[in-house]
């Protein structure tokens, strides 16, 4: 991890990492405790959100032009890295997971996507089919989502019960975060949804949350592909002579 330490911490990172051997034994345990519970500690369920503008020179008077970065103690990154080694696999191997999902996979990236795109267009040309591209991408993504269809997603179409369901429950619940720009903060408010941007199992549970869409899109003879909130998906159904190209952007 950066050795970069977060207003929420007690201990600073540089004294986490400096004494790794004799904090590794105090949070081991208290990971094993967590796990075994399926709680999650609830004085690392306060988050900072940062205000960050998504490009550079973008107008500050707007606020859809801010993505909101959550600061998180040093703490429950490890905890939630921990948890990560273990869900991720699981909800990874099961037939309910997207196989056309290629953000946050392992040797999966923006270049493999594209590629499968590149791959289907050059195959319905040499077929001489019409190609459209149709690019999809969800507004403030992370933050749509709801806490009960995510936790019944997880229960009924991956197999995530008992402890481990409670310790997602307990991850998801109860949180709170106040606003912070430059030394001004703002009073703390609930998180009744969402997974919070910059977390380490946000990705991955957004992932979850959205593979049964490629079903929907798959049950109308359409192609697709997934990275991260965003889908492009490649219609590839309608023959024509000649052969007719769009010029299209994709996510």
């Amino acid at each position: 991890m950066p050795t970069k330490s977060s207003p929420l911490d007690i201990v600073p990172t540089s004294l986490l990492k400096a004494c790794a051997d004799q904090f590794a034994v105090i949070i081991s345990r208290l990971a094993n405790l967590s796990f075994h519970e399926g709680k999650f500690p609830i004085c690392f369920k306060t988050a900072e959100v940062l205000p960050l503008l998504k490009k550079s020179g973008a107008d500050r008077c707007d606020p859809a032009n801010f993505r909101p970065i959550s600061n998180l103690s040093t703490i429950s990154k490890v905890l939630k890295k921990l948890a990560l080694a273990q869900l991720r696999p699981h909800l990874l191997s099961s037939v309910n997971f997207c196989p056309f999902q290629s953000g946050y996979r392992t040797g999966h990236s923006t270049e493999t996507a594209l590629l499968e795109l590149l791959n289907d267009v050059y195959t319905a040309g040499d077929d001489r089919q019409c190609i459209v591209v149709i690019g999809l991408d969800i507004s403030a993504a992370f933050d749509t989502i709801s806490h009960k269809t995510l936790l019944h997603r997880l229960y009924a179409e991956f197999g995530l019960s008992s402890t481990a369901l409670d310790w997602v429950c307990s991850y998801l619940s109860d949180r709170r975060q106040y606003v912070k720009i430059g030394q001004h903060s703002s009073g703390l408010f609930d998180c009744s949804s969402s997974v919070l941007q910059g977390s380490v199992l946000g990705p991955l549970l957004f992932a979850v949350y959205v593979s049964p869409v490629g079903n929907v899109i798959e049950s109308f003879g359409v192609r697709h592909q997934q990275y991260a909130e965003s889908q492009t998906t490649l219609n590839c159904t309608c023959p024509c002579e000649p052969a007719t190209q769009h010029k299209n952007s994709t996510c």
